[in-house]
């Protein structure tokens, strides 16, 4: 698909690290672009960097989703490109010991079901919206392409570390997920693939200090280094810009694997 001034797209989580580096791309290849965030103040400014516009939309609410898709579409009309950024992740073990007291606790179910509702469900509502309304759209080329839908598993998804049970069951669904949604889409003409992010320069990892960035950055094969959000980017509109590139999922990492803990 090429990506020009006649083209929208939609990016949630796009208000900070990985879905901002793309929002970024994205307008600079002239995409109208409208960012799906719950960061009001980041958000608008980027909006108002890129030339975009800002929704503000918690991906786990049906009401402000389909608020969203209708402020963005009114805004830019129908998106051809969705990136799903959006995300959370916590660390809580599955059961525990208190070292102190030796009290037994178990992983809080609801806080389970918070990252599933955000990371999976929130991921597959946003496709599923989007998609719809892709389909009512004339193709682009003989190849019938009508849009392009990347989203952000994680490696935690093929490699989960101690304390990610919810986070790496979240994103392996959004992985499990590609293949047959890529199959359901396939006679419309949109294609669907996944990367699967390690451990990369975002503001959540600006805030740990610096000996644990340094760490971290020392247990990537190679480059030695967190990875950039900006090569987040370049993957992702490789992914909508190259028309055979479908139905998969793909690591960007640096070659790690992730130890236990």
């Amino acid at each position: 698909m090429e990506v020009s001034s006649k083209t929208p797209a939609i990016v949630t989580g796009g208000a900070s690290g990985l879905g901002a580096a793309t929002a970024r791309a994205l307008a600079a290849k002239g995409a109208k672009v409208a960012i799906f965030d719950m960061n009001e103040e980041k958000g608008n400014a980027l909006a108002g960097e890129i030339g975009g516009v800002f929704c503000k939309v918690n991906v786990t609410s049906e009401e402000e989703v389909d608020a969203g898709f209708a402020k963005a579409r009114e805004a830019h009309g129908q998106e051809r490109i969705l990136v799903n950024c959006a995300g959370i992740g916590n660390a809580i073990k599955t059961a525990s010991r208190d070292k102190q007291t030796g009290e037994i606790k178990h992983y809080p179910l609801q806080a389970f079901e918070f990252v599933i509702q955000v990371n999976l469900i929130g991921t597959f509502r946003c496709i599923a919206k989007s998609a719809a309304g892709m389909m009512t759209l004339d193709p682009l080329s003989d190849d019938n392409d009508r849009g392009a839908i990347v989203n952000t598993a994680s490696v935690a998804a093929e490699d989960g570390q101690m304390g990610q049970a919810a986070y790496s069951a979240s994103k392996g669904g959004v992985v499990g997920m590609t293949l047959p949604i890529a199959r359901d889409l396939m006679r419309e003409g949109i294609r669907v693939n996944t990367i699967l992010p390690g451990i990369f320069n975002t503001p959540l990892m600006n805030a740990a200090p610096p000996q644990v960035k340094d760490a971290l950055a020392e247990s990537v094969p190679f480059p030695k280094r967190l990875g950039n959000p900006e090569e987040y980017a370049q993957l992702a509109m490789c992914m909508i810009e190259t028309g055979y590139f479908n139905g998969e999922d793909v690591r960007l990492d640096g070659a790690i694997r992730m130890a236990p803990r």
